[in-house]
């Protein structure tokens, strides 16, 4: 069942939102207002997530702070990767969260935390290990990112690919599962209790999707965070993909991130782009929740489509 929305995926990462379209991230923060507003119109219970915010950063909070933003979330999500991309040591995590609590005043979720094998596996697994003895009993949730290898055909969500170097191919070191599905070194130490998650992205008619579940039932794994793709719901066959992932993965406590912009409704023709209207990715939020975030069947299963044509 969905037990959160997501509402975007690090917002301050240029990767994943075109700031330089978005100075202040003002669209931005009407954005999450706007859809924060429709979401509560139709399930008032559901806990509404700040997207994972990068490397924790804390200055980004205070400009959502200041914009009156933390006031239409419950809970903030933040992301760190110390030993393959962030500017900090691992051992600051305490310090990162206490800090990002103080600022949000929220309850904080480890939406995605890593470590690649990109250069040894033990170097993972050491990652793993420190990792949760750092977070655990002190955030309500964390999802290891991720459960697959990214496949080495399939690109990676950076705008600049290639040209980062080794920072890019980290991308497809991140899985406690090569990508054929072999364990690694470090995925005998996770914890098969349900105390930690997946943040697991499953591509459109994702090939690794069946697998991924068995694999998550036989290890006791209950928090799942994936996402919805808006720039998606404009494919064809949309729906039905969106329904079989979200069929699948009933099992699990699934934190529902929504991002990604379609080419014609951005700025300018890019996933990264803020929409030209805020309210249009509010009426994308309307409708995941309306589908598969209400406890009410039938309107779960409703037809309506205000705003995504296509789905």
């Amino acid at each position: 069942m969905v037990e959160a929305i997501v509402l975007w995926n690090e917002p301050n990462n240029l990767s994943h939102w075109n700031f330089h379209l978005d100075p202040g991230w003002v669209r931005y923060a009407e954005m999450v207002k706007l859809s924060s507003q429709a979401i509560r119109l139709l399930n008032p219970r559901l806990p509404i997530v700040l997207g994972g915010v990068s490397s924790c950063d804390c200055d980004f909070l205070r400009t959502m702070a200041n914009l009156g933003v933390l006031d239409h979330v419950d809970i903030v999500g933040v992301h760190g990767f110390p030993l393959d991309w962030n500017h900090w040591q691992i051992t600051e995590w305490p310090d990162r969260i206490a800090e990002a609590r103080a600022v949000s005043g929220k309850p904080i979720w480890v939406l995605e935390v890593g470590a690649s094998s990109f250069g040894a596996e033990e170097v993972q697994e050491f990652g793993l290990n420190r990792t949760l003895q750092l977070l655990q009993g002190r955030v309500d949730r964390i999802h290891w990112y991720s459960l697959y290898d990214l496949p080495p055909t399939w690109p990676a969500e950076t705008r600049h690919k290639e040209a980062e170097g080794s920072s890019y191919y980290r991308h497809y070191y991140l899985g406690l599962l090569h990508d054929d599905g072999t364990p690694k070194r470090a995925v005998r130490n996770f914890p098969r209790d349900g105390s930690v998650g997946f943040c697991q992205w499953f591509h459109f008619e994702d090939p690794r999707l069946d697998d991924a579940v068995a694999w998550m039932k036989d290890h006791g794994v209950r928090y799942l965070r994936t996402g919805l793709s808006w720039a998606d719901a404009y494919r064809p066959n949309a729906k039905a993909w969106f329904d079989r992932m979200m069929n699948a993965l009933e099992p699990f406590e699934v934190s529902l991130t929504l991002c990604f912009t379609p080419a014609h409704l951005g700025i300018e023709e890019h996933h990264t782009s803020p929409p030209r209207d805020p309210e249009h990715f509010a009426e994308f939020a309307r409708w995941a929740v309306q589908r598969y975030a209400l406890h009410d069947t039938e309107n779960q299963n409703s037809e309506q489509t205000e705003g995504v044509a296509t789905v």
